[in-house]
């Protein structure tokens, strides 16, 4: 049995038994705190949950509409030059608002390209360096005393965008 397999079977119990020696050592009634955590969890649903209803919804009407693939053919040209391949320029747009619906285009970009093709290493290195940036900021800001993103999403994109260049170059030499 290889470490690796040995960690993963045993990570879940020891992280358990843990949390349990430190609430006795100090003397604190951990299922009491796990209820606590339960109720402010169901809280947190509630106060989440429309935000995330209409970032999903937003989602799928730029998918199903077309206009994800109208913006990414436009955007080929631009993004050939800095060394990202036409094909996955419409991943490169998906990424930042759903992980889901990426994993889609990447399981089509394998099947049609295969795992191992150059494109299909580019597009595991876009999935891989990029984030729901608006997921994340969907969530983080509707629960944060913050409601001026600022130079947040702009400046993600824009790490998120030379990322995947960085990614995609150093791919070359590997």
């Amino acid at each position: 049995m290889s470490i690796i397999t040995r960690i993963t079977t045993y990570i879940i119990p020891v992280i358990f038994l843990t949390i349990l020696i430190l609430s006795f050592v100090r003397k604190q009634n951990g299922y009491n705190a796990f209820l606590d955590g339960s109720k402010s969890a169901i809280n947190l649903m509630v106060g989440v949950f429309p935000y995330l209803l209409t970032i999903m919804i937003a989602i799928q009407v730029y998918r199903v509409s077309g206009v994800s693939s109208v913006i990414a053919n436009f955007i080929s040209p631009a993004m050939n030059l800095v060394g990202i391949p036409v094909e996955l320029s419409e991943l490169m747009l998906i990424r930042p608002f759903s992980g889901s619906a990426a994993l889609g285009l990447l399981e089509n970009i394998f099947a049609t390209y295969g795992p191992d093709s150059h494109i299909g290493r580019s597009a595991s290195v876009i999935y891989g360096s990029s984030e729901t940036i608006f997921y994340i900021a969907t969530i983080y800001f509707s629960q944060s005393k913050v409601k001026r993103l600022g130079p947040a999403i702009p400046f993600a994109l824009i790490s998120t965008f030379i990322g995947c260049v960085i990614g995609i170059f150093v791919l070359q030499f590997i």
